[in-house]
């Protein structure tokens, strides 16, 4: 059965209310399963879990300390382009936004990530705007080349793809795909993406699978917080979480929460979610998902992402940049959001190192295939 056919067996409005309507009975029952049920996790996302949150939270350390041990991969996103053919309303790289626009050049990618190498980093996300004319599959190839020698793991965060060009992209060294829905809800999914290819809900929903038949090492999703309620949010999210677990076993897959910053446009979040309710989620997913790898980024507030080190998280990014050439090329093209924790990726690594974590660079080599 295709995902987009199994979630309509959820209602979105069905799964909010059965989460409102969690009592703390069903919480205290949730806490004693094991292994949890998909009911017990709608119980610790509900109002009702939140006097419950601390021993949520302190089970969560334990879970990931037995599951991760006390490490913190860092990674950097490397910008390639800020075309895009979409109009997400959210996003400053909306094709209608009067923005300076730039894709580097595989020289001008090159130095971005020798800048990225020097800092110390091993594992690099590249990302785009959703141009397929512009960033093409020959095109990062050629920056593939030029990148490669450089970093133990490369993964993409771009526009979907066909599972063929996943493979050519595997081929040319890249191992890892992230892909967010944004929201789960495809009501407002529709509100939010008005045009461009982006606006087609399940072509996009399935791209994780396309990803997993591939044959990527690692596969990431997210919903971007903010655009709806999060607690219904975050069922579909360990929904679909949980079947790639079951179907690509032998990729790793990864949770982002991506929470909505300001950005050209000027775009309110119509669903703001609280830090403590940040918290209450991410806790939840370490608790339904144990070996799910958990991330944060530079979105976030120096404090919160201090605060969530020992709660689950697995990786996090440090120094990013949102535009492309921000690293080394100083250029003026427009960033796709603001940052919110601008400490550079030592002084992250020494906040790490201070809660008793060991920053982790470099995780992982092709040369463990051999």
């Amino acid at each position: 059965m295709r995902f987009y056919d199994e979630i309509k067996k959820y209602p979105w409005e069905s799964v909010r209310q059965e989460i409102e309507n969690r009592s703390r009975i069903e919480v205290e029952r949730a806490l004693a399963a094991s292994p949890l049920r998909l009911e017990d996790f709608t119980s610790f996302l509900s109002p009702s879990a939140e006097p419950y949150l601390e021993d949520m939270a302190q089970r969560a350390h334990r879970l990931t300390q037995q599951r991760f041990g006390r490490v913190i991969g860092l990674f950097a996103p490397l910008y390639l382009s800020n075309v895009c053919i979409n109009s997400c309303v959210y996003c400053g790289f909306n094709a209608h936004n009067p923005a300076e626009r730039l894709t580097l050049t595989v020289d001008q990618a090159a130095e971005e990530g020798k800048y990225l190498h020097d800092l110390g980093f091993r594992h690099l996300l590249l990302v785009s705007g959703e141009a397929p004319n512009t960033v093409t599959v020959e095109y990062l190839a050629r920056v593939l080349e030029r990148l490669r020698p450089l970093f133990s793991s490369i993964s993409i965060e771009i526009y979907p793809m066909e599972t063929a060009d996943y493979q050519a992209l595997i081929h040319h060294g890249v191992d890892g795909l992230v892909i967010y829905q944004e929201t789960y809800d495809e009501k407002r999914y529709k509100e939010v993406h008005p045009g461009g290819k982006k606006r087609d809900y399940p072509w996009r929903l399935e791209t994780p699978e396309r990803g997993g038949q591939a044959g990527f090492r690692r596969i990431g999703i997210g919903a971007l917080l903010g655009l709806n309620d999060w607690r219904t949010e975050g069922f579909f999210l360990a929904l679909h979480a949980r079947r790639l677990l079951r179907t690509f076993w032998k990729s790793h897959i990864t949770i982002s929460f991506p929470r909505l910053r300001p950005a050209s446009g000027g775009y309110q979040a119509p669903a703001p979610v609280s830090d403590i309710h940040m918290v209450q989620l991410l806790t939840a997913l370490r608790l339904f998902l144990p070996d799910a790898g958990l991330i944060l980024s530079t979105r976030e507030s120096p404090q919160l992402r201090d605060h969530m080190i020992p709660l689950g998280i697995t990786s996090m990014s440090a120094g990013s940049r949102t535009e492309p050439g921000g690293y080394a090329n100083a250029t003026h093209a427009e960033a796709q959001f603001e940052i919110a924790d601008d400490r550079s990726p030592q002084a992250v690594a020494d906040i790490i190192r201070q809660k008793g974590y060991e920053p982790v660079w470099k995780d992982w080599d092709a040369a463990f295939l051999h």
